[in-house]
Formats: structure tokens, C-alpha cells, sequence
């Protein structure tokens, strides 16, 4: 069966309930313990499950298509790769599925999380198999590590932004560790430094998340 990312069922939040009717709400990232906390729980009370739908799918209800709901949020992990003084960055290439994204330079690695079978997981469980599944889509890691939550990431400044929401994860590798792209017509990797990250011509190619990562450091 060809896979349609329209008929993608998702996770999303309301964003009401989500930041609290906007008292939690930030931008750019945040690792105020408090606020990560009470996000974070508000994820885990309030998930439920949507069909992804499209900017293009103007003529479906809302209801039926997240990519266009501003009043709900998609979770995305948004995990950092370190080693050393040097962060893994990735390329969205043509082939990729989000022109939005084409020619972007992404800091982390994640993607949009599905729902599991069973009738309730907690958040932080969802979280975990979807960040597992994607990281092992996406790259080839070897050497075994541990992904830590450091904080989360909002960007209302874009229609993009404005359905997502970042929880942004950070494995440290250690030098023997390689890192190479599995989808290699849709993604290209590289290691840089933060300096280079920060370079102008670098910088201006991230997307807005990235550079959020990159300001942060």
C-alpha cells in the first residue's frame, strides 16, 4: 500500500489546554523546569489523534486536517546529535516530501508522531517509540547512547511553526561514534561546529528551529 502522508494519523494537542489559554506560552526555547513541566504534563493529559491533511487540502474541515488547525499543536521530537565540539546537521533534499523544507539545514532529527495501538500510553512513551522509530528511519547510529529531554521549542512566527511544537531531545555521542543518513534522496549529513553553524551563510539556510538550537548553545 503506497504510503500517503494526507491520510497520516497523528498526535496533536489543543493548544488552549496545551499552554494553559496562552499563561504557559513562550518562543523560540525554553528549559524553565516549571514551564517544561506543566507543558509537558498538559501533552500527556490532553493528546488525541488527527488526520495529518494538507496546506494544499483547503476545501477539508479542520477537524480532518492539522497542517491547517491553528487551534491544535503537533508534537515533534527534535533531537540534537553531538560529538564533541560538533552537532550532525542535516539537508532536506527535493526528494523529501516538505517543500516548505527543500534546502533547509535541520539541527535535529524527529518527525511528526503517531498514536499506538493500544486504547492509552503516556505521552512520554508515545514519545519515546516515535523518536526511536524516526531516529532509525532517518540515520544509522553506531555505538550505543542515550537521548535526553533538555527543553522545548515554539516558533509562532510562521505557518509552520504555528501547528508544531519542539521537544527537543539531545544524544551525546562519543568520538568513535559514526552517524550516517539512511534516506539519502531525501536527506544529506554533515558534521559542524557550533562556529560554523553560526556562519552567516550556514545560519541563513536553517530552519527556524535550528536556528533556535543554534542561539541557545
Amino acid at each position: 500500500m503506497t504510503f500517503v502522508k494526507e491520510e497520516e494519523i497523528i498526535v496533536v494537542v489543543s493548544r488552549k489546554k496545551l499552554f494553559e489559554n496562552e499563561s504557559l506560552v513562550f518562543q523560540g526555547s525554553t528549559k524553565d523546569e516549571g514551564i517544561v513541566e506543566a507543558i509537558m504534563a498538559n501533552l500527556d493529559m490532553y493528546y488525541k489523534s488527527m488526520r495529518r491533511g494538507s496546506t494544499k487540502e483547503v476545501d477539508v474541515p479542520l477537524s480532518k486536517n492539522a497542517e491547517l488547525n491553528f487551534d491544535f499543536k503537533q508534537p515533534i521530537p527534535y533531537i540534537v546529535i553531538r560529538r564533541g565540539d560538533q552537532f550532525f546537521v542535516t539537508e532536506r533534499l527535493e526528494g523529501g516530501g516538505e517543500s516548505r523544507l527543500h534546502g533547509k539545514l535541520a539541527m535535529g532529527a524527529g518527525g511528526h508522531m503517531n498514536p499506538l495501538e493500544k486504547e492509552y500510553f503516556s505521552f512520554e512513551h508515545i514519545l519515546l517509540k516515535n523518536t526511536m522509530r524516526e531516529l532509525d528511519e532517518e540515520l544509522d547510529i553506531k555505538g550505543n547512547f542515550e537521548m535526553n529531554i533538555v527543553g522545548l521549542i515554539n516558533d509562532d512566527s510562521n505557518t509552520v511553526g504555528q501547528v508544531h511544537i519542539g521537544v527537543l531531545g539531545v544524544i551525546n555521542l562519543e568520538l568513535s561514534n559514526e552517524v550516517t543518513v539512511r534516506e539519502t534522496e531525501q536527506l544529506a549529513g554533515t558534521w559542524m561546529t557550533l562556529e560554523q553553524l553560526k556562519e552567516e551563510d550556514t545560519y541563513s539556510r536553517l530552519e527556524n528551529w535550528g536556528k533556535i538550537v543554534v542561539d541557545m548553545m
